[in-house]
């Protein structure tokens, strides 16, 4: 009787531990992410602030919008179906993000990963570049 009890206790701890293996094999695959995918957007750079207040946009908010998001107020993209997009510095290269101050009120291309976290978007950006319009100003 001894024997038995041994031997179904050495089998129950044994499929307890191939159990528990597996489970945390399964845990690593659900936690490993999907490499995120690099996406292009085009809009209009705006200050989120103004836009947000009162859709300040355009060549008439130039002068307000730079110098809002010179001081700090964060920048959206604003696309031709209206979306907002809050733009995202990236922490491996701020060139892209930095280079978009410049634009407020202008038409750019913005490359990136989309962000989405409590029903709010943004994109993080990791390119971005003028259209013919902008460069013209």
């Amino acid at each position: 009787m001894k024997r038995l009890l041994t031997v179904v206790a050495v089998a129950g701890l044994s499929l307890f531990a191939v159990y528990a293996l597996a489970d945390d094999k399964m845990a690593g695959m659900k936690m490993a992410a999907k490499p995120a995918k690099t996406m292009t957007w085009t809009g209009e750079i705006v200050d989120t602030g103004c836009y947000l207040s009162h859709e300040a946009k355009g060549e008439k908010h130039v002068e307000c919008g730079a110098k809002c998001v010179a001081n700090g107020m964060p920048m959206g993209l604003l696309t031709k179906e209206g979306k907002l997009y809050l733009l995202t510095v990236n922490h491996d290269n701020a060139d892209p993000y930095n280079q978009c101050k410049g634009w407020v009120g202008s038409q750019v291309e913005v490359s990136g990963t989309m962000l989405e976290r409590a029903g709010m978007k943004g994109i993080d950006v990791t390119g971005a570049k003028a259209m013919a319009a902008a460069v013209a100003k």
